[in-house]
């Protein structure tokens, strides 16, 4: 089998399981596996503006089924449950602690050129994209990056056997105060955008992928 079949396999095996065995773990090493795509992953400016919370915890887990009516059946029986994260306007002004460290720090550049690359951050917020007129647009945009990074987890996971769920189905100001009472997160740093989960499947899907044809999404302009 090709690469390019093998891909095409894990996107079609890929559903939104709703439901897990309980009785299948996913090893360590797979898990370090499906994360460390999430780490690789591309973001806008190489900014990776997300977190992922792993819940690991049961009593946490049980207490969230009060603000997730969709995560219902997936939050007792994922063997793994992540919370993403991503960051908030605060956080991601060009002249924010993370921006700066991450541009000096972590891509490790030039004085020169991190002051370059803080000027053009600062016209793409405010210019390109008007992300500054509205707290909540900084915190979108982030949550499109982080959106990258679930899309490889799932299909990552999904080359190796494992399912997955991505879940929207919450209430998020509820979620967002039950993690800032119990000291897991800072809002001036961090929203949830999506919570996501693995292990693996219950039970086959009930019916096959749908799809609309590849026509009605590419338009080609000559």
């Amino acid at each position: 089998m090709s690469k390019k079949e093998m891909f095409l396999d894990a996107l079609k095996y890929r559903f939104a399981c709703k439901e897990f065995d309980t009785a299948k773990k996913i090893s360590e090493e797979d898990f370090q596996f499906i994360l460390e795509t999430a780490r690789l992953s591309p973001s806008s400016f190489g900014f990776e503006p997300w977190k992922l919370l792993v819940i690991e915890n049961v009593a946490l887990r049980d207490e969230m089924k009060k603000f997730a009516w969709g995560a219902q059946t997936q939050l007792p029986t994922a063997d793994k449950f992540l919370i993403v994260l991503s960051r908030t306007k605060n956080s991601l002004q060009p002249e924010s602690e993370y921006i700066q460290n991450h541009l000096k720090n972590v891509a490790k550049m030039p004085d020169d050129v991190v002051a370059g690359y803080t000027h053009h951050f600062k016209n793409f917020l405010t210019y390109d994209f008007d992300l500054l007129s509205d707290d909540r647009l900084v915190f979108e945009w982030a949550s499109r990056q982080a959106y990258i990074a679930m899309a490889n987890m799932m299909t990552s996971a999904a080359t190796i056997g494992i399912d997955s769920c991505p879940i929207e189905g919450f209430d998020k100001a509820a979620v967002e105060q039950m993690l800032v009472h119990k000291g897991l997160i800072n809002t001036d740093e961090f929203g949830v955008s999506a919570m996501l989960a693995f292990g693996y499947r219950l039970a086959e899907p009930s019916r096959d992928k749908t799809r609309q044809s590849l026509d009605a999404h590419v338009e080609v302009i000559l």
